[in-house]
């Protein structure tokens, strides 16, 4: 559908696929600076470090945010095994965990069957979950220790799509609040030698895929050249 068609404050969901170092809301600025509309939201945050399916909405479609917000999503990623982060992923600095010699690609693929079903996880401390008011990851930062309690979340497939120690592939679908970085870190633990996350791309929320989404640069371009030719003329 062409922006000659979508009217933003009726309301219109928009698939931007996120950029690398790019927050969730760093999206939703732009775009709302672009777009020129104060009621906009996105459905789902991702990580500066992770990439891949945002749904926007504005208008009246935020009222559909939650809706959005508690679809099944799939991400693809990459994990390195042997060595831990305090963040689970490479936000914080790597430390060397334990040795990996004795672990095979059927332990690998054995372990995520203890992480698939319904589950319990503890969030990671470097995230935005609240505690007492305040973000858990600005209290990490400043080195404070801070307890999350487990969580219950559900995990329908773990695939391991490929395994060249000591990095690891893998597809995971789950549900709304599961963290990737901790199904990483516990899988670490299990497997006696510690991981973290090196890579991570959402492509999916429900039915919306990423095949489909607006790379962030080609949006706001079109959106520009829509909105010069649409200008009136000398």
């Amino acid at each position: 559908m062409g922006f000659e068609n979508m009217d933003f404050a009726a309301g219109e969901v928009l698939l931007i696929d996120k950029p690398l170092e790019w927050t969730s809301f760093d999206v939703v600025k732009k775009i709302r600076y672009l777009i020129k509309i104060k009621k906009i939201g996105h459905a789902g945050t991702l990580d500066p470090l992770a990439t891949g399916l945002l749904i926007l909405c504005t208008g009246k479609k935020t009222k559909s945010i939650n809706e959005y917000q508690g679809m099944e999503k799939e991400y693809v990623g990459k994990m390195v095994i042997g060595k831990t982060t305090p963040s689970h992923d490479l936000e914080t600095e790597i430390s060397e965990g334990g040795p990996i010699d004795g672990i095979t690609e059927e332990d690998v693929r054995k372990v995520t069957e203890k992480f698939t079903g319904d589950i319990e996880q503890i969030p990671p401390i470097f995230s935005a979950i609240k505690v007492d008011g305040k973000r858990v990851y600005k209290s990490a930062r400043k080195g404070k220790e801070v307890k999350l309690e487990p969580r219950p979340v559900s995990v329908r497939e773990f695939e391991i799509t490929e395994v060249n120690f000591p990095e690891i592939s893998f597809r995971i679908t789950c549900s709304k609040g599961t963290y990737i970085r901790s199904l990483v870190r516990d899988m670490g633990d299990e497997l006696g030698c510690g991981a973290y996350m090196s890579a991570l791309r959402r492509t999916r929320i429900g039915e919306f895929k990423v095949d489909d989404a607006y790379q962030l640069n080609d949006f706001v371009k079109q959106y520009q050249e829509f909105r010069d030719e649409s200008l009136p003329g000398d």
